[in-house]
């Protein structure tokens, strides 16, 4: 099979400032989301908190810099008027503008997930409050979609503090064409994804066909919880973040959801991929070799072991992983796929085709294609 571009399985959308003033009832229009100026720079403020800067939209290539800059942060290249809304990159939120951005790095479809809109799942405590801002959210995403529908492939966004509205929410945003969902990738400690509060959402996924993401920094903190300063992302907690999406996968696994329903897809997005290897012999160790206890779990199929369920219902999105394509016969080349980023300030913009190049210059032409574009066309029905 052949593609005109890549699929990027991670990309991202920077929200415009009008997206929750001008879609969010009266009774919560003094709390929407918005940005105020700080310092001669923008943020998005909620709640009283901080909860995006436009960096995120206003970084993309800056990685790419002139050779004497590349030793600098982002924050000593780029000065306090550089991080305003006015420049952002207008691919973030003009479709026309995304496009021909996608055209100039050789993509061909862009699976799209939030900026700010994610942080709400993370630092707004008030459910009622979360489910209007992820509704109005993904009302504006399926608008943005829908001008470039065969191109632009956006993920909903769900809060589970109310599981049936979750369903609910799925269900209409796949009939608004979006293509999967959007769930915290860690829950709050009480509600592990191995609870049977949560089978509606796994049935209502498989039968809707829609992929199911736990994408990196939307972790649901518990109520009684202090909320993280997402000004203060410190990087002891940055680099170790994975840990979140192993132990919801553990949960999923270990909880039988995979076996409970076979054709349920969830992918691990934005944590790169060289952890799943080890994560991989971890669980079929402790499944076979450490189950002392007779009360732990076991499969009805004596045949199947923990990470016959993750090659069968997990995806991984990656970036720049070399790890992790060094061992992809281990992983499963089949549960890989490749993500820019973009407009973030990580991404591979404007030079995704030299990355891949040399990220995947040892992998076979099939390989090479199941990577850049197959699978994530296969899991989300791009034609």
């Amino acid at each position: 099979m052949e593609f005109p571009g890549f699929i990027s399985s991670d990309s991202h959308v920077y929200e415009p400032p009008d997206l929750w003033s001008e879609r969010m009832a009266p009774q919560f229009a003094d709390r929407a989301p918005r940005v105020v100026r700080e310092d001669s720079k923008d943020w998005w403020v909620c709640e009283g908190y901080k909860i995006a800067s436009p960096m995120l939209g206003t970084a993309a290539g800056q990685r790419f810099g002139r050779p004497e800059e590349r030793t600098l942060t982002l924050e000593e290249r780029m000065s306090p008027v550089d991080q305003r809304f006015e420049n952002v990159r207008a691919g973030g939120y003009i479709p026309s503008e995304r496009i021909k951005d996608m055209d100039m790095d050789g993509i061909y479809a862009d699976v799209i997930y939030p900026s700010a809109a994610f942080r709400a799942v993370v630092l707004v405590r008030d459910n009622e409050l979360l489910k209007v801002i992820c509704g109005a959210y993904n009302d504006w995403i399926a608008e943005f979609c829908n001008a470039y529908p065969a191109r632009l492939k956006g993920i909903g966004l769900l809060t589970l503090d109310d599981i049936e509205w979750g369903v609910q929410e799925l269900e209409r945003c796949r009939r608004m064409g979006l293509v999967g969902g959007m769930i915290p990738t860690g829950p709050p400690e009480e509600m592990p994804y191995s609870r049977p509060e949560y089978d509606p959402l796994w049935a209502a996924a498989q039968d809707l066909e829609m992929p199911l993401s736990l994408h990196v920094g939307v972790r649901r903190p518990r109520p009684q919880e202090p909320l993280p300063n997402p000004t203060d992302m410190l990087p002891p907690v940055r680099s170790g973040k994975d840990y979140w999406v192993r132990l919801s996968l553990n949960h999923m696994i270990f909880g039988r959801v995979f076996e409970r329903y076979p054709k349920l897809i969830v992918g691990s997005v934005e944590f790169e991929n060289g952890w799943v290897p080890y994560f991989l012999s971890q669980i079929d160790y402790t499944y076979t070799q450490r189950t002392s206890n007779p009360e732990w779990p076991k499969f009805k199929d004596p045949q199947m072991l923990p990470s016959d369920f993750y090659r069968r219902n997990v995806f991984v999105s990656f970036q720049e992983d070399r790890t992790g394509i060094a061992l992809r016969s281990v992983i499963g080349v089949h549960t890989l796929m490749w993500g820019s980023d973009y407009p973030h300030i990580e991404s591979t913009f404007p030079k995704s085709r030299e990355i891949l190049d040399g990220l995947l210059a040892d992998c076979s032409v099939e390989e090479r294609e199941l990577i850049v574009a197959g699978n994530a066309a296969r899991v989300y029905s791009i034609e």
